[in-house]
């Protein structure tokens, strides 16, 4: 597994999707079971709304239990060893937009912090994320927009993120 396919997650945002796994594989997938074997048993499966709502869920719920599965395997609790002024996962960054004269903070993270997360979120992999990854506080990196513009940002602090 190169560094690249590990996603870095808090012990928070870990704890929770082993408990949301938990569920999907337990009391989630009982209770769709339930639903389709009652809607089987109103008969007609062709006509019948209730069974098709049920196998939906049921697939779209194997498919984020599939998802949640892949993800904590590869998935490690903290951050990347980094220095103290580079960007890395698990870190907030403050950059500077000189085209714009404006400046963004956000964490260079996944998107299974970001729903729980209270500043923005920036993955790695994103056109943004990728282009600062790695840098240190002072560089000025370019990235291109989905535009095909390519845009420049400064590093201006680096510091861990506290959750």
């Amino acid at each position: 597994m190169t560094e690249t396919d590990i996603t870095w997650l808090t012990q928070e945002a870990y704890d929770r999707l082993v408990e949301e796994l938990a569920d999907r594989e337990g009391p989630t997938r009982e209770t769709i079971k339930g639903r389709i074997a009652a809607a089987r048993e109103e008969g007609d499966l062709k006509e019948n709304g209730g069974y098709h709502a049920a196998r939906e869920e049921q697939g779209k719920n194997e498919a984020r239990v599939r998802q949640l599965k892949h993800l904590l395997e590869h998935s490690r609790i903290g951050a990347p060893e980094s220095a103290h002024d580079e960007v890395a996962a698990g870190k907030v960054v403050t950059v500077y937009f000189a085209a714009w004269e404006e400046e963004e903070t956000f964490l260079l993270g996944s998107r299974e912090e970001a729903a729980h997360a209270s500043i923005e979120v920036y993955s790695p992999t994103s056109p943004l994320g990728g282009a600062v990854n790695g840098a240190k506080v002072g560089d000025t990196v370019s990235y291109t927009l989905a535009t095909g513009k390519e845009m420049s940002v400064e590093i201006r602090k680096v510091e861990p993120y506290g959750g």
